[in-house]
């Protein structure tokens, strides 16, 4: 299910649109979806129509119960409750717009058959690192009625895909706006830039005789020869650093350059992300700087951590299950963790996917270039390491991370970013714009006030 559509879908409560959209719950939240509402207990006075909406009518239980979810939510991200009547008239504006965007859904012929929901319930199953079984119970055990639970899924979905139709086509961003982006980005406030480094510190004591200096500062210029060479930092971090940071990889944290000491700015101006410093000498040592990320608040990172992967990928049919992929992918994984079969031969020789000829292999990726449930797994796994057997949308992998890395994005990707960026906030606008007018164009009668 699509998050940043989720996220959409609730766009029009100016004053909720930092609440969490996940479908993977905070510590102790529950686990069902945040547009799910859930069955009323046995209420305390007659339910009345608030609303109707082109003659379909929202009750006074309907906005009690979503306005109950909204408030722990509220509570567990430990957030002010706003005033309980604008609350209420906001949650009644947002059953008001669900409801006139699922007619239109319905009119228009959009449908959402039992498999597409059987998917949207293993993603939040496994994006909560369970089985569908386990999130059923955990869904009866939060009070919500299975039926009702996927009845609610398949109006999310029916949501999705209408908005996927009918306002994302209108989005389009053009080269001459990326171009007044970057030049309006370039001409900012110099304050705006933010940098993280990263640091070894060779601390110089205040007696430090000549020739104690000149032994420190050998010893500072090994460890710099060691990270021009490639070598790990964090592991030279520890090695070398006399920082009270060495604990965290010695890293500084991204900040703006006015937060830094200027001699650190100086060493570091013209370095690009990945770059190793000049020593740099201050009354405290000898240090190796190491620029992590150079950004401006308002631009995206031109900076990743890409993976290299590769996969088996086993699709699941009527001639095998998913139960049987995922028993033979298990198997594979104890072979290679065994040393008995190699990673690339199995992939040639089983992967039903377009990578199996280069062995599995699916070069460097940039974060958001796989599937969630893919890609989720894969950031888990250190070099080298094997995952145990995943599903997504395509079928059963299993993944083996090979190499990850931090790379600036060329000119190109980073326009590309850029144009990202611009789409995304182009696209809630015009999502505000859209829901309005069918809001607009629905025939809303307000009876009495939710109580």
């Amino acid at each position: 299910m699509n998050k940043r559509l989720l996220a959409l879908s609730v766009a029009i409560l100016a004053t909720l649109t930092s609440q969490a959209q996940s479908l993977r719950p905070s510590a102790g939240a529950s686990v069902v979806p945040p547009l799910t509402r859930t069955q009323p207990e046995a209420p305390h006075q007659a339910d009345f129509i608030v609303a109707v909406v082109n003659s379909e009518p929202i009750t006074n239980n309907e906005v009690r119960l979503e306005l109950q979810r909204v408030l722990q939510q509220l509570a567990q991200q430990r957030r002010p409750q706003p005033d309980s009547k604008e609350l209420a008239r906001q949650v009644l504006e947002r059953l008001i717009n669900e409801k006139a965007q699922l007619q239109l859904a319905r009119e228009s012929g959009i449908r959402v058959d039992d498999a597409a929901v059987d998917q949207a319930e293993q993603n939040i199953a496994r994006q909560n690192q369970m089985d569908v079984a386990e999130l059923h119970r955990r869904v009866v055990k939060d009070g919500v009625v299975l039926s009702q639970f996927r009845a609610q899924l398949r109006d999310q979905l029916m949501l999705t895909r209408l908005r996927e139709r009918d306002v994302e086509p209108r989005v389009r961003v053009s080269d001459l706006e990326v171009d007044q982006y970057l030049r309006d980005q370039k001409n900012s406030d110099p304050a705006t830039l933010q940098v993280n480094l990263a640091q070894i510190l060779v601390a110089v004591p205040d007696a430090a005789s000549p020739v104690q200096i000149a032994a420190l500062k050998a010893k500072a210029q090994r460890a710099l020869d060691r990270a021009r060479a490639g070598e790990d930092f964090v592991t030279l971090v520890r090695e070398f650093s006399d920082a009270a940071d060495s604990a965290t990889g010695g890293q500084l944290g991204l900040r703006t350059t006015d937060r830094y000491p200027p001699l650190f700015i100086e060493a570091t101006q013209n370095l690009g992300a990945g770059a190793v410093s000049q020593l740099v000498r201050s009354g405290a040592g000898f240090h190796i700087l190491k620029v992590l990320e150079k950004s401006r608040s308002g631009m995206p990172a031109m900076t990743v951590t890409q993976s290299r992967a590769r996969h088996i990928l086993l699709r699941v049919s009527p001639q095998l299950s998913e139960a049987a992929a995922r028993s033979k992918l298990s198997e594979f994984k104890k072979r290679l963790v065994a040393g008995q079969a190699d990673f690339a031969t199995l992939a040639r020789d089983n992967s039903q996917d377009g990578s199996a000829a280069q062995g599995g292999d699916l070069g460097w990726a940039n974060p958001g270039m796989f599937v969630p449930e893919f890609e989720e797994v894969m950031n888990r796994l250190t070099p080298g390491q094997i995952s145990d057997p995943l599903v997504s949308r395509f079928g059963v992998h299993l993944i083996q991370l090979t190499e990850r890395r931090n790379a600036t994005l060329s000119p190109r990707e980073q326009r590309e970013t850029v144009r990202a960026l611009l789409r995304e906030k182009k696209l809630d606008e015009t999502y505000a714009t859209w829901a309005q007018d069918l809001r607009g164009r629905a025939y809303v009668e307000m009876r009495a006030p939710p109580q």
